[in-house]
């Protein structure tokens, strides 16, 4: 049995990692991608929501705005610091790469032009970020990342619980502002559906389950997701591609996933099936928003000799 073989059973028996020295290059390569992606989704939110917020109804709701803002930065850095532990440098990975080379989820390059689109994105992205982090939390064998995760885990808890009231407030204020949640549920579920990545039957391995840095697979995921999103979508009267299936007791989606994506217009083309080649494609691309979102971050850097 192999170093990285034997690892892989003693984490499945319930070891627990607490630093590099414990680690195979298997085990840091999974761990060190996860928490990337984790570090990049926090801190591109950020911008993806300070502009809308400025733009929330009332002073109380733009300071629940900010500091979902506030809270998303600090997330970010927690990811940062532990990729500090494995060797990365934090100034590095924040103001020293270039946009395209960030890796946070594809619906975080998308521009959010108002306050409806805002409280969605919370009540669903936030959502999806909820349900992976929670699996992370409940289960990882990183220790350190378990112990912060304490912390964040309660902080997202309030980011949805902020989308979910708005979301109430203006489907049930009238048609307008009803329609306004409905346009950008249409756009942000299926990226949301994306977001926990391949099916299962398109994994040809998943690192993060064998070293147990996750419990979950994809399509557990997804599940887990959609058991919240749209009974919440069903409630508010908004139209979602999916329902739960008696039969087969999960929820279906009502197109066959993947499906193009036209990002300048913010719309899904459920009549043209791609490949998940083409998504990755498109994710590593970057949408539209990617470069404005990061040079907005990078500006914010002091400089030492003024600092």
């Amino acid at each position: 049995m192999t170093s990285e073989e034997r690892l892989k059973q003693q984490l499945q028996d319930g070891k627990m990692i607490e630093d590099e020295s414990e680690m195979t290059e298997g085990y840091k390569k999974a761990l060190t991608q996860t928490l990337l992606v984790s570090g990049d989704t926090e801190l591109m939110s950020a911008p993806a929501y300070y502009e809308p917020s400025m733009n929330a109804p009332s002073v109380n709701a733009r300071a629940s705005c900010v500091s979902v803002i506030q809270d998303e930065l600090g997330h970010g850095h927690i990811a940062y610091r532990l990729l500090e532990d494995l060797g990365y440098d934090r100034e590095e990975l924040i103001y020293g790469r270039e946009p395209h080379e960030f890796r946070n989820t594809y619906g975080f390059d998308q521009p959010l032009e108002n306050f409806a689109e805002l409280v969605t994105g919370h009540g669903m992205w936030d959502r999806a970020g909820i349900v992976l982090l929670s699996d992370i939390h409940e289960n990882t064998s990183y220790a350190p990342w378990k112990r912060a995760l304490t912390k964040v885990g309660k902080e997202e808890q309030f980011h949805l619980r902020h989308g979910e009231t708005w979301m109430r407030r203006l489907a049930n204020k009238n048609e307008k502002t009803k329609q306004r949640v409905q346009e950008a549920v249409d756009w942000m579920f299926p990226i949301a559906i994306e977001w926990f990545g391949l099916p299962d039957d398109k994994k040809k391995h998943d690192d993060q389950l064998a070293y147990r840095i996750k419990a979950m697979s994809n399509d557990e995921l997804r599940q887990e997701w959609m058991s919240t999103a749209v009974p919440l979508c069903e409630e508010l009267g908004l139209d979602v591609p999916a329902h739960y299936d008696e039969e087969a007791e999960e929820y279906v989606l009502e197109y066959d996933m993947p499906v193009a994506f036209e990002a300048e217009t913010k719309t899904w083309h459920f009549d043209d099936p791609i490949s998940w080649d083409d998504v990755i494609d498109r994710w590593r691309s970057r949408g539209p928003a990617n470069e404005k979102y990061v040079n907005m971050l990078q500006s914010g850097r002091l400089d030492p000799v003024s600092a």
